[in-house]
């Protein structure tokens, strides 16, 4: 049925050319969007307007359809004996996902509806496919996904998320710009992946002769910065983690990471309450189920056992932390759907982190959880290189030990701070899953336009 439909489509674009008609125009200035002409509509007011047809209605010698362009859509309405017979051929050849440009006068129906009477037509890309008469439901969610471009069609609240997404970004962006943060870039391609404990996607760099790695964390470069005297700084980053799919993860997402000299993770907590904040109000959402004005929950790692699972841990001898991890995803987690920050971790989960005083068993850090997701992680940064280079190496012999043979000893970095970086606070904050929580979306896919699918 659909190479049917195709196959029309395909003669009305032939038939169009044989009568000198072009299906694909050219440059087309518009006097106002639609959004505009609704919202200052004036009767008998000449107008152009460009969008994509959405319906097509003929009543004999005239017809009415519908066009939208990315704000909004509005009515048009032609007669055969006004556009003239090679005006109405071009109508008549229409079909639904059109690209069309009009130029008439501004009326209202009998009906009340705002309309355009057309005077002339140009269209401006002809559409080969049909129109999904129905794009809605879990049973279509994968085409969705793989055919983003038809799900912004006929879906307006799908284009109102990443509408969200950016006015979430561009509030992040204004808020640190506002404290005095300096927004870099920072290397995609590495020599040594760092920053967090991720399997990385390699690739091949032909005149170097050697393999780099995809960024799976930006963290070690924007301290060094630290080091170079810059006090502020922060970078919203493109990662890559070469590790499984599910409703939290893609293998390429977007974080904000942000690093302040003289700080800790105690100034940390304040900033990510004040950034989740602004951006909650920047599209006027709300922060999770059962979120409350900040200053919001704080509970300690070993704590939150006690308090959620019912078990105290804190004592126990040789546990093995994927026990520990798995018991806290399946009976901490889920829990955390008021923000809270879960903080001070065990030190050996955090070889960046410095400890807190007199507790080295016990990190400066946090993670905060809403809707049981985890959102943001931070430290007080480790600026001692000689802690640093040990906890590096405990990491890279653990790595052999697991069969995991991708380096992870960055002697520049350890010889960075051997030049002295300041006391420091350092925040991440998944940007894909904040989306998530303020546009009120299940799964990461929804927030990323073209999430990586397997092959059809």
């Amino acid at each position: 049925m659909e190479e049917t439909l195709i196959e029309q489509r395909r003669a009305k674009r032939q038939a169009l050319l044989e009568k000198g008609l072009e299906p694909y125009g050219r440059r087309f200035e518009r006097s106002q969007t639609i959004a505009q002409i609704r919202a200052q509509f004036q009767e008998g007011k000449e107008v152009r307007i460009a969008g994509r047809v959405m319906t097509l209605r003929s009543h004999g010698k005239s017809a009415f359809a519908d066009i939208q362009d990315e704000k909004g859509r509005l009515q048009i309405y032609v007669k055969q004996e006004e556009l003239g017979p090679e005006q109405y051929t071009l109508f008549e050849n229409l079909d639904l996902g059109d690209w069309l440009g009009c130029e008439g006068k501004l009326f209202t129906t009998k009906k009340g509806e705002q309309t355009v009477h057309v005077v002339k037509l140009w269209l401006l890309s002809k559409n080969l496919r049909p129109m999904p008469e129905k794009w809605h439901g879990l049973k279509d969610v994968e085409t969705r996904f793989r055919q983003r471009y038809v799900d912004l069609i006929v879906n307006n609240e799908v284009r109102e998320v990443f509408q969200k997404r950016s006015a979430i970004i561009r509030k992040i962006r204004e808020e640190l710009d506002r404290r005095g943060f300096l927004e870099v870039e920072t290397p995609m391609m590495q020599a040594i992946p760092g920053g967090a404990a991720a399997r990385p996607f390699i690739t091949r760099h032909n005149a170097l002769g050697m393999d780099l790695y995809l960024r799976v964390a930006p963290e070690l470069y924007l301290k060094r910065l630290l080091v170079g005297g810059i006090e502020k700084v922060y970078e919203v980053n493109r990662n890559f983690r070469n590790e499984g799919l599910s409703r939290r993860h893609n293998p390429e997402f977007t974080m904000l990471e942000v690093y302040q000299a003289y700080a800790d993770y105690t100034d940390m907590m304040w900033l990510c309450e004040e950034l989740i904040m602004a951006a909650a109000a920047s599209c006027g959402s709300p922060i999770g189920t059962g979120a409350t004005a900040a200053p919001w929950k704080r509970i300690p790692y070993w704590e939150s056992f006690r308090h959620f699972a019912g078990v105290d841990l804190e004592k126990e001898k040789n546990l093995q932390s994927d026990f520990v991890n798995g018991l806290f995803e399946k009976e901490v987690e889920p829990k955390l759907t008021a923000p809270t920050f879960i903080t001070d971790y065990p030190s050996s989960l955090c070889p960046l982190s410095k400890t807190k005083p007199g507790k080295p068993e016990i990190a400066e850090r946090f993670e905060l959880y809403i809707n049981g997701i985890e959102i943001a992680n931070a430290y007080s940064e480790q600026n001692d290189p000689v802690i640093q280079r040990q906890r590096f190496q405990e990491q890279l012999e653990q790595a052999r030990r697991d069969g995991n043979h991708t380096p992870v000893m960055d002697d520049d970095y350890i010889r960075a701070l051997e030049y002295g970086m300041p006391p420091a606070g350092g925040l991440g904050i998944g940007i894909d899953r904040m989306v998530m929580l303020l546009t009120g979306q299940e799964s990461i896919r929804d927030v990323i336009l073209f999430p990586q699918m397997k092959p059809e």
